[in-house]
């Protein structure tokens, strides 16, 4: 039996570590089979929230600006794993994430991980989804609230403690921890003509914002500019 670990889950504003943004980070710490001890939190991404995320997730822009600082987030989940694997249900996009941040912020998240998403696709190959939800379904799981990252990170543990005890005698392979792999992306900084736009954009709209431009990346400055033009209109349209 696997008695000791990390489950865990992040929020995210979209699915690419490079580009887009952790938004909330949830994990529970797992002895013996039982949850000792669990951490959550928002982050100020300091960007807005995709519509489609906000209505997935129910996270708004006005609840991420009581989030924190992702570098104190990013040492807050690398100090709560240490010395323990990791688990999640596609547990690969969320150590995509969790790795590139860390990384961007000077720490190391090297790690051992489980997949309860492909445990699932091997021990039970006729369930027509194997989505979190599906799976809570399938085990009599309360989902709590579905894609908030603390209730999804112990909805993988009960899941995986469920898979265990009716799959770990006949496929035991599969319940093994496996080395985690990622390599980190590095993204090009902001253009100086993406400065100059953005600036003027900012100053034309009267718009303040809580992030520092010369620390934007270049896509993120693509994605800013888009959504000030689809929200305001370009410099020298009339608004209204």
């Amino acid at each position: 039996m696997t008695d000791r670990y990390v489950a865990l889950d992040v929020e995210t504003t979209g699915l690419d570590p490079a580009k887009d943004r952790l938004l909330e980070i949830g994990a529970v710490k797992v002895e013996d089979g039982e949850i000792r001890e669990s951490y959550e939190t928002l982050i100020n991404t300091g960007v807005p929230i995709p519509y489609r995320i906000q209505e997935l997730t129910g996270i708004t822009d006005e609840m991420q600006k009581a989030g924190k600082p992702l570098e104190a987030a990013m040492e807050e989940i690398v100090r709560f794993c240490e010395g323990y694997p990791i688990l999640g249900h596609n547990v690969q996009f969320d150590y995509g994430f969790l790795k590139q941040n860390a990384v961007m912020c000077g720490l190391g998240f090297e790690k051992d991980g489980i997949d309860t998403l492909k445990i699932a696709r091997k021990v039970l190959p006729d369930m027509r989804s194997r989505s979190l939800p599906a799976m809570c379904a399938h085990y009599y799981v309360d989902p709590g609230n579905s894609h908030r990252a603390l209730d999804d990170a112990r909805s993988a543990h009960e899941i995986f403690r469920k898979m265990q005890s009716e799959f770990g005698g006949t496929e035991p392979q599969v319940f093994v921890f496996q080395k985690m792999m990622y390599s980190v992306k590095k993204e090009c900084p902001i253009t100086n003509s993406q400065k100059g736009y953005l600036n003027d954009l900012l100053k034309y709209h009267k718009i303040e914002m809580s992030i520092c431009v010369e620390e934007m990346t270049k896509s993120e400055a693509s994605r800013m500019i888009d959504h000030i033009i689809l929200q305001y209109g370009r410099i020298g349209r009339r608004k209204g």
